[in-house]
């Protein structure tokens, strides 16, 4: 999917739908929060935890036509990017600290850096974006004890970044110079996270990969 031509008309239509959804969303969101306040009486507290749950949805809905409309402008070539000398490893370890927690369990996260730091010309709002994006999306695979292992090793003349646990990493590690397998950026349960940070990645002139044998808990990132 990620050598296939864009379409002209997709961002278009993106950016149409983005509109049209967000204005009758943001008057639902509206008159939610006014009943909230008790701006129309006062309501119950079953009544409450219902509006409650609304605007919860109303809030995800938001975020979802945030990242269509981020998605529209980056396949459009529309999107800003600030491009200046940064450092790849504070974008990972910023990142990482940018985790939210699991609902369910927790699932530590190992950063492993190569060295003292990591120069690179790029938007390190929109690297963090990315990484982070990728990582939160792993965590959720793994399903042994370990830890999810973040790997930057350098190359030549750019980076290498591996993500997994333990199995997927020795996989990865296995493969021959050159092979990747594609990265499953449309998974459940993600939004549109994984596509706008696969095009944030291919911007700064990187590739990101998925791990082999179809395991999702896994990807490597080239720049």
């Amino acid at each position: 999917m990620a050598d296939t031509p864009v379409d002209p008309r997709w961002p278009k239509i993106l950016s149409l739908s983005v509109h049209e959804f967000r204005t009758p969303m943001t008057v639902v969101a509206g008159y939610i929060r006014m009943l909230l306040k008790d701006r129309a009486g006062p309501v119950t507290d079953p009544q409450r935890r219902l509006l409650e749950e609304a605007e919860k949805s109303c809030a995800r809905l938001s975020a979802l036509l945030t990242e269509v409309s981020d998605l529209a402008n980056l396949d459009g070539g529309t999107a800003p990017f600030n491009r200046q000398k940064t450092d790849l490893q504070i974008a990972l370890r910023d990142a990482v600290e940018q985790l939210p927690p699991l609902a369910d369990r927790q699932v530590a996260v190992d950063l492993q850096l190569d060295g003292d730091g990591a120069p690179i010309e790029g938007d390190a709002v929109r690297l963090t974006q990315a990484f982070s994006s990728v990582i939160k999306a792993l965590r959720r695979e793994v399903i042994d004890e370990g830890p999810l292992v973040v790997r930057q090793r350098r190359t030549s003349p750019g980076y290498d970044i591996r993500i997994g646990d333990a199995g997927t990493l020795a996989a990865l590690d296995a493969e021959k110079p050159g092979q990747g397998d594609p990265f499953d950026e449309w998974r459940g349960g993600c939004g549109l996270v994984l596509p706008v940070a696969r095009r944030i990645i291919e911007a700064h002139g990187g590739h990101l990969f998925g791990a082999p044998d179809g395991r999702k808990s896994g990807a490597r990132i080239v720049l």
